[in-house]
């Protein structure tokens, strides 16, 4: 994928943008995002769309009090402002780049500090190569983006009912991939809950190690809390993983991402 400067693009023509997604007339609609760890190769799944679960729908009531804020926040968009303050603060970031992938669009969770998402890491020690740390690696890669400092926390649930989002394993994906995402969000781009599946072994058979797997965690987490894929193989986010941990790029990407309203640029 090239890299492209879109968000001065999109302050001279509001109608540029690549199509990256499909639009919707209903509140719902759910993203896939995919990541592995492969030596030479990093190749992600392909986005799908498809309608809310009740499951979805019932977190997002249950959630009224955030949804309440997201709806207030919503409301008082100002795209020209918004436009102002992404070119303002694109240095440094690949914000860009998820414009792109997302038809100038941005998606978020709403502020969840008081009420922080709510997370089920599961376990899977069928599956041979399985490292009782695997877990804990995961939780640590929730903890490296909510300590940047952005209005969302996480807390760690044993019920898988009770959960946001749910995190599972298998023991390999039938593409080249290590890592899948799949994300639901409302009409105004708010995401409201998630799935995370991580395999132990890529797709050729070659067991990932704990590093690996928390680079794969890291990767993902950033997918669920609306971050895209982006060129620079510096960066926990690129199609291509080759790095174990955040750069500063990922940081400042999400950064920004969480100082704006969700939805369309345009």
């Amino acid at each position: 994928m090239k890299r492209t400067a879109l968000i001065p693009a999109i302050l001279l023509m509001p109608v540029l943008g690549f199509v990256a997604v499909q639009a919707l007339h209903t509140r719902t609609i759910t993203a896939t995002q995919a990541a592995s760890l492969a030596p030479a190769a990093r190749v992600h799944a392909k986005r799908v769309a498809t309608r809310m679960s009740n499951t979805a729908t019932a977190a997002l009531t249950s959630e009224a009090n955030a949804s309440t804020a997201a709806d207030v926040e919503s409301n008082k968009r100002d795209v020209l402002d918004i436009r102002r303050r992404l070119m303002l603060g694109e240095n440094g970031t690949y914000i860009g780049e998820i414009l792109g992938e997302r038809d100038s669009a941005l998606a978020r969770w709403p502020e969840r500090v008081t009420q922080p998402v709510r997370v089920w890491v599961g376990s899977n020690p069928s599956i041979e190569g399985w490292d009782p740390s695997y877990p804990e690696r995961v939780r640590d890669a929730f903890d490296q983006w909510s300590n940047l400092g952005i209005p969302v926390k996480f807390t760690f649930v044993r019920d898988s009912t009770d959960a946001d989002v749910h995190v599972s394993w298998i023991d390999h994906f039938d593409s080249p991939i290590s890592g899948k995402t799949i994300w639901a969000r409302d009409s105004k781009w708010w995401i409201v809950t998630a799935n995370i599946t991580l395999a132990l072994h890529h797709n050729a058979g070659e067991l990932l190690d704990p590093k690996a797997i928390h680079a794969i965690a890291l990767h993902e987490v950033g997918h669920l809390l609306g971050l895209d894929h982006t060129a620079d193989t510096a960066n926990i986010m690129t199609a291509r993983v080759r790095v174990r941990d955040l750069s500063e790029a990922d940081r400042n990407t999400m950064k920004l991402l969480y100082s704006l309203p969700p939805g369309s640029v345009k």
